[in-house]
């Protein structure tokens, strides 16, 4: 066998290795992506199926926070973040103003946290939610709003968190379990997700029968009860 001959069949034999290794590695790659495709598939089902129900700014919905009696005209739908000042402001200036309106009135909060601004928002959510399964909600609402200026300044919540769920004499060893639970999880998601699609843009958002207030305050929130309250009786 001359030179070339042995050059030629060495050359083809390199060819036919790097063939089989493409072949191999196209193999390989099929195999992963069809391992992959059924994950993709069951992540993507699971998180669909897992995303609750949303609502909108004029339904009610039976896990959401009502002040007030069912029977008032007018609802208040609230969406604020708890580590939010201005949320702070709106919900002293709400709480001075309730005991004139609570008769004609209800008012609906839900969870809107701004975590890119807010790191600390989400927890405070979901320990207000798992304050409310043990009926106190509104307590631990009204308390993590209070101490706004104390605990958002912490680079850690939990510790000062679980000192006001003892002052309202919550079961610590169950408000962790219901901190983990899917439920009080989706609670907080879904009303972020209904914020979204109902226009919320930033915190405080009102709306007083479906109709979001601009730049609401004492004046405006009154204006536009008794407008819901005319156009009502008429």
């Amino acid at each position: 066998m001359s030179k070339r001959e042995q050059q030629r069949k060495i050359k083809e034999q390199k060819q036919r290795e790097a063939q089989k290794r493409e072949n191999t590695r196209k193999l390989a790659t099929k195999i992963v992506l069809l391992g992959i495709f059924p994950l993709l598939v069951i992540s993507a089902a699971y998180t669909l199926l897992n995303q609750g129900p949303i609502y909108s700014t004029v339904e009610i919905a039976e896990n959401d926070h009502v002040r007030g009696t069912g029977n008032n005209p007018v609802n208040i739908v609230v969406y604020a973040d708890f580590q939010c000042p201005a949320c702070a402001t709106e919900h002293q200036m709400m709480s001075q103003l309730w005991p004139s309106i609570s008769d004609q009135s209800q008012l609906i909060f839900r969870h809107f946290p701004v975590t890119n601004t807010h790191p600390h928002a989400w927890s405070a959510s979901l320990y207000a939610e798992a304050a409310g399964k043990q009926d106190k909600f509104w307590e631990m609402h009204d308390y993590l709003f209070a101490t706004q200026p104390v605990w958002s300044r912490l680079s850690d919540v939990e510790n000062e968190f679980d000192s006001y769920a003892l002052e309202l004499n919550l079961d610590i060893d169950q408000l962790k379990t219901d901190l983990n639970s899917e439920e009080v999880i989706a609670k907080v998601r879904n009303d972020l997700r209904g914020g979204s699609s109902a226009g919320v843009r930033a915190t405080p958002a009102i709306f007083v029968n479906g109709r979001q207030l601009n730049n609401p305050n004492r004046s405006r929130i009154l204006e536009a009860i008794n407008n819901e309250i005319e156009m009502i009786s008429n």
